[in-house]
C-alpha cells in the first residue's frame, strides 16, 4: 500500500490527536502560567504546521485532481486564518484569569470541531484516492 493511500484516514487520526491535545490543554488551563504556556505553545505550533501543510500541499493537490472541491478548499483555508487568530490569543493565555482562559479554549474547541467535521466530511474520501507524493509528508500528531 502506498504511503498516501490512506491519507484521509491519517487526517482523521491527526484530528483525534488534536482533540486529545486540546482536552489536555483545557485541563492545564487552571495550572500555573509557565506550565500552561509550554503546553499551549507546543499545541499551537503543531496545529499551525498542520494547517500550513494543508494550504501549501494537500489542498493544492486536491484542487488539481478534484477541481469541484475548490470552493470547499477555499472555505477551509479561510477557516485556517480564523483559527490562527484564536491561536494567537492563546499565546497570552497565561495572562488571563481562569474564566477567560476557559472561554478562549472553548472558542478554539468549537472552531476546530466545526472545521474538522466539515473537512473530514468533504475531503477524506478524495484524499484516500491520492497515491502519489504530491501532498508532502504525512500529518504528524502534535508533540
Amino acid at each position: 500500500m502506498s504511503r498516501l493511500e490512506a491519507f484521509g484516514n491519517q487526517l482523521i487520526e491527526f484530528h483525534l490527536s488534536v482533540r486529545d491535545q486540546l482536552d489536555e490543554l483545557r485541563e492545564t488551563g487552571s495550572s500555573s502560567g509557565a506550565e500552561l504556556r509550554v503546553h499551549c505553545l507546543a499545541f499551537c505550533r503543531a496545529l499551525t504546521a498542520h494547517h500550513t501543510g494543508e494550504d501549501n500541499g494537500a489542498f493544492v493537490a486536491l484542487a488539481e485532481h478534484y477541481p469541484e472541491l475548490r470552493p470547499v478548499l477555499e472555505e477551509l483555508a479561510g477557516d485556517h486564518v480564523i483559527i490562527e487568530d484564536a491561536l494567537r490569543r492563546l499565546e497570552k493565555l497565561d495572562e488571563l484569569a481562569p474564566a477567560e482562559r476557559l472561554r478562549e479554549l472553548d472558542t478554539l474547541s468549537a472552531l476546530l470541531e466545526t472545521h474538522f467535521n466539515y473537512e473530514e466530511r468533504k475531503l477524506v474520501a478524495a484524499m484516500n484516492t491520492l497515491t502519489d507524493d504530491r501532498l508532502g509528508l504525512p500529518f504528524q500528531p502534535p508533540a
